[in-house]
C-alpha cells in the first residue's frame, strides 16, 4: 500500500484549499469575518433578573420583557448539564458562578415543572460545592473563589441579594462587599494609583453595584455615607458619560445586565443609563432565548483570519485585502476613548460601540495589516500611530497590559505573556517602516518585552496566558495556548533563543499521544485550536531556528498528521470553550478552529518547501 506521506504536498495544499475554502465562506457582505460566540447561561441568567427587575418596577414595561423572560428561564431550564448545574458554555462543566446565577435567576419567576425540576437539581448540585445554601456559607464559598478581586464576586452576590437568594432585608445585604463607588467621581488619571478593587473595565459596576448596596445597607460610618450621598449625582453622571450609544457597555450582556438590576433594584430603573441598558439586553437575545457572553469579536477574527490567509500563495485576492484594510482602519480610534480614557491609535475586539482599545487587538490588526503586505502611506501612518499607541501602554516591567498602563496587579490589568508577545510581533511587523525616532523607542521597547517574557517563563518553559484557558487542567490555565503564542513571537523576531528552546522543549513533551496538544498538563482530550496553535509555532521554529531541527520534526509531523486527520473527518470545525472572557467566563468562538487550522496548515506548506526533509519520514 502506497505510503500517504509521500504524497505530503499534496495533503497538505488540498487540506489548505479545503479549510481556506471554508473560512473564506465564512465572509459577510462587508468582505470581513463577523464570528460566531456561543451562548452563554451565565449571560441568560443575568438578563433575566435584569429584565425581571425592570418589569416589576415602575416603568410600564413589564407586559414587553415578560415574554423574553420566560424564553430565556425556558433556555436555562432546557440546557442544565446532566449533573444539575451549569457551565458558562453548553459544551463547559458545571461551576459554581453560573450554576448559582442560574438557580437565582430561576427562583425569581413561576415555577412550571421544567423550571421546579432545574432548580432542584441545581440545588442539589450547590450543596455538594458549596456545602450549603445558607446564604453565609454561599456568600463565602462565593468570595473564597474570586479573593481580593471583587470585580465578579459583587456582582454575583449582589445578583443574588436582588434576587431574593440571600435572605431578607438588611441582612441580606450584609453578604454583599460594598465597593468605593464614590471614588468614581475623582479624575480618571487617578484610578491607576487608587489601586481600586475592581479592574479598569469594570468601572461601571464599580458604580452600580456600589451605589445599589450603599441604598439598601448604608456604612454605619457617618462620614462616608455622607460622602457617598454627595456625590451620588456627579458619579452617576460619569456613568451615564461612558455608557455606549447602544446602551452596551463593552458589548458585554453579563456587565450591562449587572449595571441594569443594580440601578433597577434601587428604584432608578427610570434612569437614562438602564432605559439604555435594557434596550441593548432585548436587542442582544438569539432567536433560542439565550444571551451570548458579548456581541461579536469581529475585529479579533478579521484580524486572525486576513493574517492567516495572507500566508497562503493567492489566499486573497487584491480587491478582498484591499476591503480588508480598508474596513480595518476604518475601526481604528482617532479620538480619546471615554471608557478608558485611552489614546487614539487603538482597536478594540469588535466595531461596535461598545469596543474600547485594547494591546491584543491593537496587536492583531497591525500584523493582520502588515501580512497583506500594502504600503500607501496612509497606512504606514495609521501603523505608526498604533505602535506609538502600544508603545506608550508598555509597563514598568516591560510587560504589555490589556487596557490601561500601570493600573495594578489584578487580572486584565497587568501584565502578560501572550499579549507582550502579540505586542512584540505588532512592533516588529512595521519597525521598519518607522522614523528613526520611532525605530529606537521600537528596538528598546522589543527589548524590554523580551526581558519580560524571559523572567514570566516558568521553571518547566511554559507561559501562562490571560485570555484563554483549559477547563481541563487544574488550574484553568492553558500554557499550550500561552507558550505557543510566546514562542511564535520569539521565532519571527529571534529574541531569547534559550527561553525559546527551553519553551519548545516543553511543547514537544506535553504533545498527547494522539498527536494533538490539550491546554498543557490536564486529562482534557486534544482541540483543534491547541493542535493547530502549537503546530504553528513549532513550525516557525523550525523555519527561524534550524539548529533545533532534529528535536522538532517527529512533534511537527505527528501533529500535522493530527490536524490532517481531523481535516479529513471533518473533525476540525468543532469548536472547544477555551476561550476566557472578561471574570474567567468562559466561552468558545465558531472561527477559532477554522482560522488557527488555516494558520498552522500555512505554515506547515511554507515549512515543506523550505525544510523538506524535517517532513520527509512518516510519523
Amino acid at each position: 500500500m502506497e505510503d500517504p506521506w509521500i504524497n505530503l504536498e499534496i495533503l497538505i495544499r488540498d487540506a489548505l484549499e479545503k479549510t481556506s475554502d471554508a473560512l473564506l465562506s465564512f465572509q459577510n457582505s462587508e468582505g470581513v469575518w463577523a464570528g460566531e460566540l456561543s451562548s452563554s447561561a451565565l449571560s441568560t441568567a443575568t438578563a433575566i433578573v435584569a429584565l425581571e427587575l425592570m418589569g416589576r418596577s415602575a416603568s410600564g414595561t413589564e407586559s414587553d420583557l415578560r415574554e423574553c423572560i420566560e424564553k430565556g428561564r425556558r433556555w436555562l431550564a432546557g440546557n442544565a448539564n446532566p449533573d444539575g448545574g451549569w457551565g458558562d458554555t453548553v459544551k463547559s462543566r458545571s461551576n459554581v458562578s453560573t450554576t448559582t446565577l442560574a438557580w437565582a435567576a430561576l427562583g425569581m419567576g413561576p415555577g412550571d415543572p421544567q423550571t421546579l425540576t432545574a432548580t432542584e437539581r441545581a440545588e442539589i448540585w450547590l450543596r455538594g460545592r458549596a456545602g450549603s445554601l445558607e446564604p453565609e456559607r454561599l456568600a463565602s464559598h462565593i468570595l473564597e473563589r474570586y479573593g481580593t478581586d471583587r470585580t465578579f464576586s459583587a456582582p454575583i452576590l449582589t445578583h443574588c441579594a436582588l434576587a431574593g437568594r440571600l435572605g431578607n432585608g438588611l441582612a441580606a445585604w450584609r453578604h454583599v462587599i460594598p465597593l468605593p463607588f464614590e471614588l468614581a467621581a475623582l479624575p480618571a488619571q487617578w484610578f491607576g494609583a487608587l489601586r481600586l478593587p475592581v479592574v479598569s473595565y469594570a468601572l461601571p459596576a464599580l458604580i452600580a453595584i456600589g451605589y445599589c448596596r450603599h441604598f439598601h445597607a448604608p456604612s454605619s460610618n457617618p462620614l462616608i455615607r455622607l460622602i457617598r450621598s454627595g456625590v451620588t449625582q456627579k458619579v452617576f453622571r460619569v456613568l451615564d458619560s461612558i455608557q455606549p450609544t447602544n446602551g452596551g457597555f463593552l458589548e458585554a450582556i453579563p456587565l450591562t445586565s449587572f449595571v441594569v438590576m443594580s440601578l433597577a433594584g434601587s428604584g432608578m430603573a427610570a434612569h437614562p443609563v438602564a432605559r439604555r441598558g435594557v434596550q441593548f439586553i432585548l436587542d442582544s437575545v438569539q432567536p433560542d432565548g439565550s444571551w451570548k457572553i458579548d456581541t461579536n469579536l469581529s475585529t479579533f477574527v478579521t484580524s486572525l483570519a486576513a493574517h492567516a490567509l495572507s500566508g497562503i500563495d493567492g489566499g486573497l485576492s487584491e480587491a478582498q485585502r484591499g476591503r480588508i484594510q480598508d474596513w480595518l482602519l476604518r475601526q481604528q480610534y482617532r479620538r480619546r476613548h471615554p471608557y478608558t480614557n485611552a489614546a487614539p491609535g487603538g482597536w478594540a475586539w469588535t466595531p461596535l460601540p461598545g469596543g474600547v482599545p485594547d494591546a491584543d487587538d491593537t496587536s492583531g490588526a497591525l500584523v493582520a495589516l502588515k501580512a497583506m503586505q500594502t504600503d500607501a502611506q496612509p497606512l504606514i501612518d495609521s501603523a505608526k500611530a498604533a505602535v506609538v499607541w502600544l508603545l506608550n501602554l508598555q509597563n514598568s516591567d516591560g510587560g504589555v497590559p490589556t487596557f490601561c498602563r500601570g493600573w495594578g496587579k489584578l487580572p486584565f490589568d497587568r501584565s502578560s505573556a501572550d499579549i507582550t508577545a502579540h505586542a512584540l510581533r505588532g512592533w516588529a511587523a512595521w519597525k521598519g517602516s518607522m522614523d528613526s525616532q520611532t525605530r529606537g523607542r521600537v528596538s528598546l521597547a522589543m527589548k524590554r518585552a523580551a526581558g519580560f517574557l524571559e523572567r514570566t517563563q516558568e521553571p518547566q518553559g511554559s507561559w501562562y496566558p490571560l485570555w484563554f484557558g483549559n477547563e481541563f487542567e487544574a488550574d484553568e490555565i492553558n500554557r499550550v495556548y500561552g507558550t505557543s503564542r510566546v514562542l511564535l513571537a520569539l521565532a519571527e523576531t529571534r529574541f531569547s533563543p534559550g527561553a525559546l528552546k527551553t519553551g519548545a522543549h516543553w511543547l514537544i513533551n506535553v504533545q498527547r499521544p494522539d498527536g494533538g496538544w490539550n491546554g498543557g498538563n490536564g486529562s482534557g482530550p486534544s482541540s483543534t485550536e491547541e493542535t493547530a496553535l502549537a503546530l504553528e509555532c513549532l513550525c516557525a521554529i523550525a523555519q527561524s531556528h534550524p539548529e533545533l531541527g532534529t528535536d522538532l520534526a517527529v512533534p511537527v509531523r505527528r501533529g500535522l498528521a493530527r490536524l490532517l486527520a481531523s481535516v479529513a473527518d471533518g473533525s476540525w470545525t468543532d469548536p472547544a470553550p477555551i476561550g476566557f472572557y472578561f471574570a474567567k467566563l468562559w466561552y468558545y468562538e465558531k472561527l477559532y478552529p477554522v482560522v488557527f487550522t488555516v494558520a498552522a496548515l500555512a505554515r506547515a506548506a511554507q515549512l515543506h518547501l523550505t525544510h523538506p526533509q524535517l517532513l520527509r519520514t512518516p510519523p
